[in-house]
């Protein structure tokens, strides 16, 4: 081989060599956000659909991001990249021996009291190998980037590539629930991901062969990068903090978002998707969004929104849009200031291991930690108002303005709670506001507050000091206003609030699940015993129950979903009655006296709680006993979808007896649910009716609730008495695809629900 046959193969691979890295890191990141919301989904029937699940699962899949960044760091010791190489590939066809993936069932079936440890345990025989090995191609890839591209301008700076692979994230997370899973079953998605994975395999035997063909060609190894100054502890712990930060306001506005904002599918997709967003831009050569623009507008808008939090105005459009605006600028901030502090290209697989611990961190505290000391979603404001030591601290000594603004704002934010405290012993002075002007006051006042921590947000203490009071402040106004009982488990934050009905009596103890309400129960003697909302005697599911009681004196009745036990209200001696419910909280909560008596006083008899998954409990009672079976699972942002598959109620049917009727209640608020039941229903060649109640104007404010419902029965025998009715009613045929175990379409779903039902 000639000289100039030599220089000009070289120069080939060199026009060629950027490329492929780009595209095999993006390649890489994409697997790794296709495979979180997939294998999240094909653990989610063991665990009724809870959005912790998607929790828990980001903590699992960030701490084996944090091993394959740790291998990817420890592979760097290994001088020679043509040695590195041969062992990552070795392992990527390793961690190839678990797919196509699946989940193991080595563990059995959780305990819903505990299923973290159980989750976490199974994620991790499932598939922590193949993601561990993958999402080490990031920053494997950008060191031996900066080594191979020593000698030209981008080998100083191989951290954009950063940019290339969440831009990868990014558009894997948006296509997932918008196409994939629309036009997927999950078997051909574990299949198709099995062959990505073996694409990226080949991506990276080229990018080998590529690099090494300088080799073949007598050109030298590239040779190790100049060793930089340590990192100092001080700083890596700066570092750690910085990434963590983010990542806990991840999770903690999803939670925060669900809980206390609106109830919407797909609600995860949003924050991860700017959180995938600000490192895009953060990394980028040229950001599109510079540091100083960052930190002004997130010391307005963080200050802005620490007063909301606590403080529900019912316009859930504006705080939704308020408060993911102020997640991405803050997030934004602290990855911008992770940018700015990036070490030299030696120190680059440390870098990105530190930012990675600070993912598992901040994830950690709110799916591990937050649940168990909190009893609402309280790490979210607290991390947003200690991120505001992220912020600029000013230098030299504080002047008068600083001063003077700090005392503004910190009188200013203890108003509220003054105030309030004036009213409650001032009830003329009370009786000048009703509820929801005395909120608009409040939030006013706190206005005031955040207009001072604006003005002083290049000092970071003074900054914090003040939106950490304005937070405390907001707290303490709707602790007082809201709820009467908060409780927090896994599975996601219930309380209970007293409200006032005098059609009912006056006081009624109202039960919500996040921002869904999962039952009512009136106070007053004389209305205590009445099943209210969805579960009045009007409602389709008041009238299966009552129906049942006319066929035979001693039913046998299983209701999925035990809310405040209004159900049980229906409950003859003779009766049997089961619920089976996921929570042992709402068990708990709606067996307590103090707050419900549907099932310590109004049934008559005792009442079973199955505890568990109801498709995996429901197994195992008796085929063949059941008169009436009640599956109430679907009203919330959080759909089970498994217990609406083709499976499921075949499951349902073969509980049933030769009549037994199962009644799907399919109220909800965003997805259009009605027609993959129904067309499951007839694919098992059942009897189906359908009804739509409408809550009449008249009627008591919680004494009932328009209420959807779908009736299926092995045979036309068994719906004969709701037929005659005339409210239930056969739906025309639908084209609607059955979801199964194996297909969900949920973006689907909420389409038919914006366009109405198709």
């Amino acid at each position: 081989m000639t000289d100039s046959t030599m220089t000009t193969a070289l120069r080939k691979a060199d026009a060629i060599t950027p490329a492929l890295f780009a595209v095999a890191i993006f390649t890489s990141a994409s697997l790794v956000f296709i495979v979180q919301p997939m294998v999240t989904k094909l653990v989610l029937p063991m665990l009724g659909g809870s959005p912790s699940v998607w929790n828990t699962s980001m903590v699992f899949f960030q701490t084996a991001l944090l091993v394959g960044y740790g291998y990817a760091h420890l592979l760097q010791r290994i001088r020679s990249l043509k040695w590195q190489a041969a062992i990552h590939l070795s392992l990527l066809l390793a961690a190839s021996l678990f797919l196509p993936l699946q989940i193991s069932g080595i563990l059995g079936e959780p305990n819903p009291a505990a299923p973290t440890a159980w989750l976490l345990a199974t994620l991790a025989l499932s598939v922590g190998a193949p993601f561990a090995v993958l999402s080490a191609t990031a920053p494997l890839l950008q060191a031996w980037y900066a080594r191979v591209r020593a000698g030209h301008a981008d080998g100083q700076n191989p951290y954009v590539l950063y940019a290339a692979s969440n831009l990868g994230s990014f558009l894997a997370l948006l296509a997932y629930p918008a196409l994939i899973e629309p036009l997927m079953s999950l078997s051909g998605q574990r299949t198709s991901w099995t062959g990505g994975y073996a694409l990226f395999v080949l991506l990276v035997v080229g990018l080998a062969v590529a690099v090494w063909r300088r080799r073949v060609q007598d050109a030298p190894e590239p040779a190790p990068l100049a060793v930089s100054a340590p990192i100092p502890w001080r700083e890596k712990g700066v570092l750690v903090l910085l990434a963590a930060a983010p990542s806990s306001l991840m999770l903690g506005v999803t939670a925060h978002l669900s809980t206390d904002v609106a109830s919407a599918p797909f609600l995860w997709v949003a924050p991860l998707a700017l959180y995938l967003l600000t490192f895009v831009i953060a990394f980028q050569a040229r950001p599109w969004i510079s540091l100083p623009t960052t930190l002004i507008l997130q010391g307005a808008l963080g200050a802005i929104v620490v007063s909301l939090v606590g403080l529900n105005t019912g316009q859930w459009l504006l705080l939704l849009l308020t408060h993911l605006g102020a997640f991405f600028l803050t997030a934004l901030m602290c990855h911008q200031r992770l940018a700015e502090r990036r070490p030299a290209p030696d120190r680059l697989t440390e870098f990105y291991l530190l930012l990675s611990l600070g993912g598992v961190v901040g994830g950690a505290f709110n799916a591990l930690i937050a649940p168990t000391i909190f009893n609402g979603v309280w790490e979210y404001p607290l991390v947003m108002v200690l991120v505001g030591l992220a912020r600029p601290w000013g230098d030299g000594a504080l002047s008068r303005r600083d001063v003077t603004l700090l005392l503004i704002g910190i009188a200013i934010a203890i108003a509220p709670p003054i105030i309030l405290e004036f009213m409650r012993y001032n009830p003329d002075f009370r009786a000048l506001l009703s509820d929801q002007a005395r909120l608009q006051v409040v939030q006013l006042i706190l206005g005031g507050a955040a207009i001072c921590a604006f003005l002083v947000r290049d000092r970071a203490i003074l900054f914090t000091i003040i939106i950490g009071i304005m937070t405390l402040s907001a707290h303490h106004v709707a602790r007082g206003y809201d709820w009467n009982l908060t409780e927090r488990s896994f599975f996601g934050v219930m309380r209970v609030a007293v409200t006032q009905d005098p059609g009912m009596g006056g006081a009624v103890h109202v039960l919500m699940h996040g921002t869904t309400l999962h039952g009512a129960q009136a106070r007053a003697p004389g209305f205590a015993c009445m099943p209210t909302m969805y579960y009045a005697p009007a409602t389709p599911l008041g009238q299966a129950a009552q129906r049942i009681h006319q066929r035979t004196p001693a039913a046998k009745i299983g209701v999925v979903g035990q809310g405040s036990g209004a159900m049980a209200a229906y409950k003859r001696a003779e009766d049997e009655l089961t619920f089976f419910e996921i929570d042992p909280m709402v068990d708990r909560v709606s067996r307590d006296p103090s707050w419900f008596t549907y099932i310590s006083r109004c049934a008559d008899g005792p009442v079973r709680t199955v505890l568990g998954d109801a498709r995996l409990t429901m197994a195992k009672e008796a085929p063949g006993t059941y008169d009436l079976l009640v599956i109430d699972a679907f009203s919330s942002d959080a759909v089970p979808t498994h217990l609406l598959t083709v499976e499921a109620i075949q499951g349902y049917l073969n509980l049933l007896k030769p009549d037994g009727v199962v009644v799907l209640h399919l109220s909800n608020r965003n997805l259009e649910i009605t027609m993959p039941a129904v067309a499951a229903a007839r694919q098992l060649g059942a009897a189906d009716l359908h009804q739509i109640y409408m809550e009449r104007p008249n009627s008591p404010e919680m004494a009932e609730a328009s209420t959807e419902a779908l009736a299926i029965s092995r045979t036309p025998e068994g719906l004969a008495d709701f037929k005659a009715d005339g409210r239930w009613r056969k739906l025309a045929p639908t084209e609607v695809r059955p979801w199964t175990d194996d297909y969900v379409n949920l973006f689907g779903a909420l389409i038919r629900q914006m366009k109405g039902r198709g």
